[in-house]
């Protein structure tokens, strides 16, 4: 298929292989990764891959503009090294690519697992991400994190799922949330945003009322009032921690 699939890594040994292979009906895949001391480039050229490395890391969407700027095909499929392409949304990409006359951008129902159950609710499901776009026609946003595709047009909707193995176990789970809850944190107060104590107790406290009641968490069994405790404490700690940014640059 005229496809590229762009992915960003870093240390994905655990998850790059089951990626591609995932991904093998595109006609080019490219790697870009920053730095990994693992077999996560040694497997991306297994599967075929064009791999680049670069030394810095500049953040997810300036990463993904590299990835995107190194695609050749008509079409781009942005993934992430966690994620996999299911069958069903595989006909529906090929169906799309080879069409003529739809949207030049589309985007898929995304079902994330947590410590290995797939969540259907607690605002999860379905967590639609805008993946599959005619090169030319989108660019990534440049934050560092939580990145979007800035897109022209009508998006078309996909209804296969994009299966999103965030969290495998409370250890990732707890280094992810720390890592992000930093680089929001910093993005945040770059922008001018300040937080205090009391409003960042506050914010944990109402990301859970609504992942676990108003979004239904409690359906999703035990693990959802864990998920809702993990997407709490997240809230919690970047706003502690621009609390912190803006305490530091007040002395």
């Amino acid at each position: 298929m005229a496809v590229s699939v762009i992915v960003i890594t870093r240390d994905e040994e655990a998850n790059i292989a089951e990626c591609l292979a995932s991904v093998s009906f595109a006609r080019e895949i490219v790697v870009v990764d920053s730095g990994s001391r693992d077999r996560t480039i040694e497997l991306a050229r297994a599967h075929g891959a064009r791999v680049a490395q670069t030394q810095d890391w500049p953040g997810f969407g300036p990463q993904k503009n590299r990835a995107l700027d190194l695609a050749t095909e008509p079409w781009v499929l942005s993934i992430d090294a966690d994620e996999r392409v299911t069958p069903e949304l595989r006909a529906e990409i090929v169906r799309a690519v080879e069409g003529a006359g739809g949207p030049d951008v589309y985007s898929m129902p995304r079902r994330s697992s947590y410590c290995g159950q797939y969540i259907a609710h607690s605002g999860w499901y379905p967590d639609r991400v805008v993946r599959l776009f005619r090169r030319g026609s989108a660019r990534f946003s440049p934050d560092a994190v939580h990145e979007r595709l800035v897109t022209q047009g009508a998006v078309g909707r996909l209804a296969g799922d994009l299966l999103h193995t965030t969290y495998p176990d409370l250890e990732t789970m707890l280094e992810k949330l720390n890592r992000y809850s930093s680089a929001s944190a910093g993005m945040l107060h770059a922008g001018g945003r300040r937080s205090s104590l009391a409003g960042a107790v506050a914010r944990g406290l109402w990301a859970f009322f609504r992942t676990y009641v108003l979004r239904s968490g409690w359906r999703d069994g035990r693990m959802g009032f864990v998920l809702a405790v993990s997407v709490a404490e997240g809230t919690y700690y970047k706003y502690l921690k621009l609390w912190h940014l803006g305490n530091r640059a007040d002395t």
